[in-house]
């Protein structure tokens, strides 16, 4: 057995392995100074370079890791509350989840999400809306719900905390604590579901220690970052997705 084959699972050359052990520093990088955007773009990244199964199983993990490291870096900010409705919600949704989603195409779900983060960005919120625990519960639920078959949806959460009274520390710090919920509770779910995460073991931690190494980098740059820039970015990044998911979607419809 050579020395590529013993480091990587099977069906993984050495320079995959690489690169998305690469990705995981950058793109851990970004979502710790946006709170967005890093999670998706793994998510295309390994979508590209691993075997399909093993894609939301490691990504998950992969998150699971990125997000802990900017929870434990950021955690002074966090705003408990509003991730312990989001956990709650977040329980009760993984639990619901399989069958429901199964039967809806998944070019409706993509759009569906594409569609919310833009009204929630652009379009006007009614007088009497104003985020609290009810908008944090059913957002959990909605979220945990959903990641199990896409992955990632950690823009649905950004747009919930888009609305709330937050600054950008509170809001980042938040946001990684809410994504440490959903993604250890779809890694354990995976787990059950029969995923072998031992033979994996070596990748995976590669990617946790490139991830923690990039959440670090990102962090300093948050917290030099002026609040006008990031609320700029965070904007674009996360339309920037809504447009993504929007252009899937038409085309999962159109391939059928």
């Amino acid at each position: 057995m050579d020395l590529a084959a013993a480091l990587t699972p099977d069906g993984v050359s050495l320079w995959a392995a690489i690169l998305v052990v690469l990705a995981s520093f950058f793109t851990s990088a970004l979502t710790a100074a946006f709170s967005l955007g890093g999670g998706l773009a793994l998510l295309a990244i390994m979508s590209a370079l691993l075997p399909a199964p093993a894609v939301v199983p490691v990504h998950g993990v992969a998150q699971a890791g990125s997000n802990a490291g900017r929870l434990y870096f950021q955690r002074k900010d966090v705003i408990w509350s509003i991730v312990l409705w989001f956990s709650l919600g977040g329980l009760l949704g993984s639990i619901a989840g399989g069958a429901l989603a199964l039967e809806t195409p998944v070019w409706l779900l993509r759009a569906c999400v594409g569609i919310f983060i833009i009204w929630t960005l652009w379009g006007p919120m009614p007088k009497s809306f104003a985020p609290g625990r009810w908008t944090y519960f059913l957002t959990g639920i909605v979220a945990c719900f959903l990641a199990m078959f896409f992955g990632t949806t950690s823009p649905i959460v950004a747009a919930m905390l888009s609305v709330s009274a937050l600054d950008r520390l509170a809001r980042v710090a938040t946001h990684a604590a809410a994504m440490v919920v959903q993604h250890v509770v779809k890694t354990v779910a995976f787990g059950v579901l029969g995923f072998v995460y031992q033979e994996w073991l070596i990748l995976i931690s590669a990617i946790l220690l490139a991830g923690l190494a990039g959440t670090f980098a990102g962090t300093r740059f948050l917290h030099r970052m002026p609040e006008e820039t990031f609320k700029r970015g965070f904007k674009i990044i996360l339309s920037a997705i809504a447009i993504y998911l929007l252009v899937a979607a038409t085309a999962e419809f159109l391939n059928g």
